[in-house]
């Protein structure tokens, strides 16, 4: 049937275009360049693929669904992700995704779980050759990935050639330069130096199979390898390059064993140039990983300066000396990850059986983070994941989900193991697909490794649902159903009146929730807008306008409410203060219906996703701005500040603005006693000591300024400026200045 294969070409097709375009996928004009849009491409393109399916299904008059090894393991993930999403926190964000993020969520995780089964399904004698195509096509879109991120390490980015017409970094900011870690179409060092750990083993597989056949396809799987490991070297991400080379070490182990026991010692000999080809890269490349430095040309050659240089007293040191002191203020990664994985095993003692949400642990790592965080570089970031996927499932999703996430990964090696055991044992010469198997084990085996370190994002979390899924079609695990009458039994079959009236209804549903897809799309880029200007203090109509925009076009996302709360507050504000009195009357009119506008909206968002810290501390802005307008608002931010210290105890941050505001609403004591807390806390925090200073100085006067109420607390006053200046900024212009009048 003419349909039926029409259906089959889509759904092939679509898995291409998936393998190729959702790596590249990137859009200026989104809130998230990357992430997002690579998402929204792979949610686009699994819409088609179901459609396509159904349709398939119903002109067939029967349900074509393959059963695999790995269902029972699927079932079960899925089965936690559901419930955790029943019982979450936020149960918006636990379906669609933390937002700018959304792989993770509910929908993405019945996504990947779709294309899996999409693929095992649907294809019968053909599916090795797609397998084969669809890894073809991986390795094509990875080399135009890597040829795109390498010029940008030299400083030359041909995003920003996109962006701005100029072929250089200037469309990054200093702390997101390519010329220091790139990232090319990736959005983010390690997520591309963890999608080359995938695409290099099998880009070895590839090489091993060429070899004494064609020498030229040799060299350009050398050459292609060969950079896709210098490109994840210049991401200089420690998880990529240990995962790369986890994963090397097993191919090597698993291709030695199988190749020693068949006797093709020369073989084994030719495969040793992908490691020595890599090692050397390594050594004049250099490594992320510091203990290695040594074995480097650049360590060596450190090594021999040190030897060569006499020691000289440290006032002469060299030029050196500011950088080390600049990089002595950044807290090294791996100490702030083991702060993050400390909060996420608090927030999962909370909610030990099914977590606290799928997605949700931005929510938790406020409300569990270590007080340690609060002394890092990092210490006002929002982690909204554990930067450690096994802790991320366990916090989020509980015992059961890990249990099942962690069931998937143990019966694919188990399935992996066995296979390669008989293999082996049974001396079985089918062996076109056992290089290549291992290649995609090795690849498996990257993302466990990157994962322990970071996080899945859309394209590992595509490989890990799907590499599998091409080793079952490899290794015959899951077998094509040949039958005469299931082959034939559509070929003389017409369709009905009672099958169009359904395909009408799937392809209307298709176009619809492409629609909606796109609708969404465009709702975001409106939400950048707005949300870009109001980063800047441009708080104006174009603002206004595109803020209003997304939420008419997508009304349920609250992100994009609360920020036009902000935005109505602070147009608010910034109208009373004009002092044009021909459009005063006016100016007050639009005031007064921006701030109802401002009010209504925050208490909709706060009443709806009470465990969001971030909206109540825009709800604070927002009656802060408001304030401005009539000081009886000071207290509604007071309140909303409060419940956001419930939500975050250990903020630092929040608790120094609780602090100022119960000063600026007159309640001095409970200022101080906040701001006490806030330099437990954090000790360091300058603007901390120096609010308390403040504050225990009004506390120490009387109403004609002099010190008769408290001189205790005028010394506290004293000794909290004297510790900036000791033990923060000995040049701070602010604490010289009280000490100075003070003093008087």
């Amino acid at each position: 049937m003419k349909l039926v294969n029409f259906c089959n070409r889509i759904i092939e097709y679509s898995f291409y275009a998936l393998f190729f375009a959702v790596p590249l996928a990137f859009w200026k004009d989104t809130s998230e360049l990357f992430e997002l849009n690579k998402m929204w491409l792979t949610w686009a393109i699994a819409i088609i693929i179901a459609a396509a399916w159904i349709i398939k299904m119903i002109l067939q008059k029967k349900f074509s669904f393959r059963r695999t090894p790995l269902d029972i393991p699927i079932a079960l993930f899925l089965l936690s992700q559901i419930i955790s999403t029943i019982f979450s926190l936020d149960q918006h964000v636990s379906f669609w995704g933390y937002y700018s993020r959304f792989n993770g969520g509910l929908l993405s995780t019945f996504t990947y779980i779709l294309l899996y089964y999409a693929f095992l399904s649907n294809f019968q004698t053909d599916a090795v050759e797609i397998v084969k195509k669809s890894l073809f096509l991986s390795l094509i879109s990875g080399l135009i990935v890597a040829l795109w991120g390498l010029p940008s390490h030299f400083g030359y980015d041909p995003t920003c050639l996109i962006f701005r017409g100029s072929f250089d970094v200037s469309c990054w900011t200093p702390d997101f330069m390519p010329t220091v870690r790139i990232f090319s179409t990736l959005g983010q060092p390690d997520w591309l130096a963890a999608y080359l750990a995938i695409l290099i083993p099998i880009g070895i597989a590839y090489f091993v199979k060429e070899i004494k056949k064609n020498w030229l396809l040799v060299a350009c799987y050398l050459l292609l390898v060969t950079l896709f490991y210098l490109d994840l070297l210049f991401t200089r991400a420690r998880s990529g390059f240990i995962g790369i080379w986890v994963a090397l070490i097993l191919f090597a182990i698993v291709y030695f064993v199988k190749e020693i026991r068949d006797k093709r010692q020369e073989i084994s000999r030719n495969w040793l140039l992908v490691p020595c080809c890599l090692l050397l890269v390594t050594f004049f490349v250099g490594t992320p990983v510091n203990q290695l430095k040594i074995f480097t040309l650049e360590g060596i050659t450190q090594q021999i300066q040190k030897i060569q240089t006499p020691k000289t007293p440290a006032k002469s040191a060299p030029a050196s000396t500011p950088v080390e002191s600049v990089s002595g203020n950044i807290t090294d990664s791996g100490n702030i990850r083991f702060l993050v994985w400390a909060g996420a095993i608090n927030a999962w003692k909370s909610s030990p059986i099914f977590g606290t949400g799928v997605e949700t642990f931005a929510f938790d790592y406020y409300k569990y983070k270590p007080v340690g965080q609060n002394l890092t570089s990092e210490w006002k970031l929002l982690y909204n994941k554990a930067h450690n996927e096994y802790l991320n499932y366990l916090a989020t999703t509980g015992l059961f989900g890990l249990g099942a996430y962690l069931s998937m990964i143990i019966t694919f090696f188990v399935l992996c193991i066995r296979y390669y055991v008989k293999s082996i044992k049974e001396k079985i010469h089918n062996t076109n697909y056992l290089t290549l198997n291992t290649g995609l084990f090795a690849s498996y085996v990257s993302i466990l490794v990157t994962n322990f370190f970071g996080f899945s994002v859309v394209i590992t979390n595509i490989y890990l649902f799907m590499l599998p899924a091409f080793v079952l079609v490899l290794t015959d695990m899951v077998k094509p159903k040949l039958s005469a009458q299931s082959t034939n039994s559509s070929a003389g079959i017409e369709t009905s009146i009672w099958q169009w009236t359904p395909l009408f209804f799937v392809l209307l549903a298709c176009f619809w929730l492409l629609a909606t897809l796109f609708r969404f799309w465009n709702a975001d880029i409106a939400y950048a807008l707005g949300y870009n200007l109001d980063q800047i203090n441009e708080y104006q109509q174009t603002s206004y306008l595109s803020l209003h925009k997304a939420v008419e076009l997508r009304g349920d996302e609250p992100a994009f409410k609360d920020e036009l709360a902000i935005n109505d507050a602070v147009i608010a504000s910034s109208l009373i203060a004009q002092k044009n009195q021909d459009n005063q009357e006016q100016a007050i009119s639009s005031a007064s219906t921006l701030k109802q506008e401002a009010i209504d909206t925050s208490n909709e968002v706060v009443s709806e996703y009470p465990n969001n810290a971030l909206f109540w501390k825009t709800r604070a802005r927002v009656f802060i701005y408001l304030s401005q307008i009539d000081s009886q608002y000071l207290t509604r931010a007071v309140d909303a500040i409060e419940k956001a210290s419930l939500l975050a105890p250990n903020d630092a941050n929040i608790w120094y603005y609780l602090g100022v505001l119960y000063g600026q609403s007159g309640n001095v004591d409970q200022g101080i006693s906040a701001l006490e807390k806030t330099i437990l806390l954090k000790p360091d925090y300058k603007d901390a000591h120096y609010a308390l200073g403040s504050s225990y100085r009004i506390a120490a006067l009387d109403k004609s300024g002099k010190v008769v109420v408290d001189e205790n607390l005028n010394k506290k006053a004293l000794a909290q400026m004297q510790y900036i200046l000791k033990n923060i900024d000995p040049k701070d212009a602010d604490a010289l200045k009280s000490l100075s009048s003070w003093a008087k």
